[in-house]
């Protein structure tokens, strides 16, 4: 199955416009491709793991980080409290076994972000998790991403 063959050409541009533009407004491309990263290996999608591990690398984010990612609340002093909570917002959002987000977990988040920082958070965790699930389910293989 070829990529075009993924998602019809305007859903496709319409979640390839929802992540840039929760991206750009989130400001920070390294911790951008953290929450990616992290929403990413909670559902299990090589495809985008493959992607953005290399996006992750090209904006920065350190290899300390990328290799404890998925051990990142017990990782003290390897992320900061904004990566920290913007984290624990990524999980909670992605995992939704609760029904709700956890007020804490929203508070949070909302000591490091601003109104609008946080409008983009948001969006960018349920971009990725749209895109994480078209990836599963079309069982598209890493491999095919290319910067």
């Amino acid at each position: 199955m070829s990529r075009t063959d993924v998602l019809d050409r305007e859903v496709g541009r319409a979640l390839s416009a929802l992540s840039a533009a929760a991206k750009k407004g989130l400001g920070d491309a390294a911790l951008a491709e953290l929450v990616v990263l992290r929403a990413s290996q909670l559902n299990h999608c090589a495809f985008c793991l493959d992607m953005h591990l290399t996006l992750a690398r090209e904006h920065g984010v350190s290899e300390k980080q990328l290799d404890l990612l998925a051990a990142w609340e017990e990782a003290e002093g390897v992320f900061d409290e904004r990566e920290r909570a913007a984290l624990a917002l990524t999980e909670a959002v992605t995992v939704l076994t609760a029904g709700f987000v956890p007020d804490e977990v929203y508070a949070g988040a909302a000591q490091h972000f601003d109104d609008r920082g946080l409008a983009h958070l948001v969006g960018l965790i349920v971009a990725i998790n749209n895109w994480n699930r078209v990836m599963v389910a079309r069982r598209i293989a890493p491999g095919g991403y290319r910067s």
